[in-house]
């Protein structure tokens, strides 16, 4: 099973940022953190690094379902999903898929819960490949 959900998308790499925040608020997610690698990469190592966002999403009511059917089930919240610009200039969105990392936990309530918001992030992903077409 892939552990990730991705799409290419056209446009720049800042349209391909606002785009994945609306599909992700259209689905229910709100975007809790932000990290820009190639930021961090430049203040932490003195690298260049190619645009890459990690956008840490999460959707309430769910993430409350999954805290208390898991009290530990935190350490792998939010849902985790990125932008990356390649050096050949593609853009690319990615998602977890919930289900992979799931089942390491052996709780039955939680795929369930996963199976949901898979299929959320899933919708994002083909509202961005649509967008695209």
């Amino acid at each position: 099973m892939a552990y990730c959900l991705n799409t290419n998308v056209t446009g720049d790499f800042n349209s391909a940022m606002v785009s994945v925040r609306e599909k992700l608020a259209a689905a229910g997610f709100g975007v809790l953190s932000e990290i820009d690698i190639s930021a961090k990469m430049k203040e932490k190592l003195g690298v260049d690094f190619r645009p890459y966002i990690i956008l840490g999403a999460c959707n309430p009511p769910y993430a409350h379902k999954a805290l208390t059917a898991e009290p530990y089930i935190g350490t792998m919240l939010p849902c985790n999903v990125i932008v990356q610009e390649w050096e050949d200039g593609r853009v690319e969105v990615s998602a977890i898929n919930p289900v992979a990392s799931m089942q390491a936990v052996e709780n039955p309530a939680l795929i369930e819960i996963a199976v949901v918001i898979r299929d959320k992030l899933q919708g994002v992903i083909k509202a961005l490949q649509v967008e695209t077409s």
